[in-house]
């Protein structure tokens, strides 16, 4: 009987983290640059005294579905979407380079080029993008680099500042931290690539398909219930077991 409720409650437990995952996505359907994540979770046989015919569902580490989301156009100039394959590069809280694909910016007061959550964008170099300001007029060309006219210049004046730093990693060599962002494996930065080509007055939309995800959750919802029924089945069969031994 242990086996049953054993396999049953594992079972029930990966149901429900299956069912945060799927939840999250529909969550962020609309955000924008979000990756889905992708739940994964299989059989392991439990160790120890006894048959080994004892297993339970035991968490793989995430995955995340890397296609490309719908790209938005929104006209405005500091907007930007990843052709293709590729991210931006950001600093994230903890100070260290990450990756993203969310590319709606601001400039701060102080100058600095951000991200509308309040991350710094890097340069080719891994530093802070501080503008000049005031601005009239700011560009971003398909390469990342940035033309900027500060007020009061000619209409043909303006030059060319840093580039967005742009980076091309392996999407397998690469996983999602809790913050959202995307980083290396290894710990290590990724160098930059001048193959990355960005969208300028357009935004990627969220890869998530709020109807697949739809799906996913009612099939997990009657796995659940199926798990659910299969601990009820056991409490019957100790019940019985326990009538028989008192006969």
């Amino acid at each position: 009987m242990d086996k049953l409720l054993y396999i049953a409650m594992s079972g029930a437990k990966e149901n429900m983290h299956s069912v945060a995952v799927r939840s999250n996505n529909l969550a962020n359907a609309n955000t924008t640059g979000f990756k889905a994540d992708m739940e994964q979770a299989r059989a392991m046989q439990a160790f120890g005294e006894g048959a080994p015919t004892r297993v339970f569902a035991m968490t793989e580490r995430p995955g995340q579905n890397f296609a490309t989301g719908p790209i938005q156009t929104t006209g405005r100039d500091l907007d930007v979407a990843v052709a293709g394959e590729g991210w931006l590069a950001v600093e994230s809280k903890d100070g260290s380079e990450a990756y993203t694909r969310f590319g709606n910016l601001q400039v701060a007061p102080d100058g600095r080029l951000q991200t509308s959550t309040g991350l710094n964008v890097l340069d080719d170099n891994g530093g802070a993008i501080i503008l000049p300001l005031p601005l009239e007029k700011m560009e971003i060309n398909k390469d990342g680099t940035i033309f900027a006219r500060l007020e009061g210049e000619p209409t043909d004046g303006g030059e060319e500042l840093q580039r967005i730093k742009t980076v091309l990693p392996n999407n397998a060599e690469i996983e999602k931290g809790q913050d959202g962002l995307f980083r290396r494996k290894d710990g290590q930065v990724e160098a930059a690539s001048a193959q990355v080509q960005l969208i300028a007055g357009a935004l990627e939309g969220s890869n998530v398909n709020p109807v697949s995800e739809m799906t996913h959750l009612i099939d997990l919802q009657r796995r659940f219930e199926t798990q659910l029924k299969m601990m009820s089945h056991a409490e019957e069969n100790d019940k019985a077991h326990a009538q028989l031994l008192r006969i």
